[in-house]
């Protein structure tokens, strides 16, 4: 098979939640180029509106609150009927919590221990990351299950999901390792039907999660002690692994989860 023909993902209908910004957009924006025609969607419509001529192609946009189940069906139902299917959906819409329960230098933070941090931060990361993505998973297999062709689910989870960071909050490793046990769960679940269920786990990328901590010179340095390159990432530098999911390559790859972490994963907890 020819590279081109490997990597074909042109015509294909695409989803994309959270797919205003950083990793989403960076996606987006690949799949765009590459002939898909994609659907971005995020609960932040001036940043769709702004998103939209940065991915080019065949795009088109969508709010969406991904921890509204009946909204996520509404707007996949919509997406199913315009674009004539889906073909590949990335459940990528997620949030940071506050900062983990340690500070660096044996610091400890007290509004970041499992004692101290507050309740409204654990529910708002836990139905954004974690039923926001079953939401996006539910809607994403029912259309997909019913056309009968097959497809593909591919989420974002973390680094976070395998390794963890005292810096990082509790609610955001539990809410990332779940979706990367769910993963594995509904790839057992739908590989009857022919659809593909995987994860990308990115770690110490520069985007604007967690209320834009990652553009801190500080938090950088932080982030790049826990990589093995010690720097942060560009969002293009997912942009490979997601194509390869979407495409043809991936053709016998579900259930798994590939790291785009710099090497996180290898230095282990910090």
């Amino acid at each position: 098979m020819k590279l081109h023909d490997l990597f074909d993902v042109t015509g294909r209908s695409i989803v994309v939640t959270g797919g205003a910004s950083g990793i989403g957009l960076a996606i987006a924006r690949t799949l765009a180029e590459n002939g898909a025609r994609v659907t971005i969607a995020d609960i932040d419509s001036d940043a769709l509106e702004k998103a939209s001529p940065q991915v080019g192609g065949d795009v088109t946009a969508e709010r969406l609150d991904v921890t509204d189940r009946a909204a996520v069906e509404r707007v996949f139902d919509a997406i199913d009927r315009s674009r004539n299917g889906i073909d590949v959906v990335f459940a990528n819409a997620g949030i940071g919590g506050g900062p983990g329960f340690g500070e660096g230098a044996g610091n400890e933070n007290p509004t970041g221990t499992i004692d101290g941090s507050p309740d409204a931060e654990w529910n708002q990361v836990v139905a954004v990351n974690l039923t926001g993505a079953r939401n996006t998973f539910a809607a994403a297999a029912r259309i997909m299950k019913a056309r009968g062709k097959g497809g593909r689910i591919i989420a974002t989870t973390s680094a976070a999901a395998i390794v963890n960071a005292s810096f990082v909050s509790t609610a955001y490793h539990a809410s990332k390792a779940g979706v990367a046990h769910m993963v594995r769960q509904v790839a057992s679940e739908l590989a009857p039907h022919g659809i593909l269920v995987n994860a990308i786990a990115p770690a110490n990328f520069l985007t604007n999660i967690g209320d834009g901590a990652m553009q801190s010179e500080a938090v950088q340095a932080l982030f790049a002690r826990n990589s093995l390159l010690r720097r942060v990432a560009e969002t293009n530098e997912i942009a490979g692994i997601a194509l390869f999911l979407a495409s043809p390559a991936a053709s016998f790859v579900t259930g798994t989860q590939i790291r785009v972490d710099g090497g996180a994963c290898v230095i282990g907890p910090s």
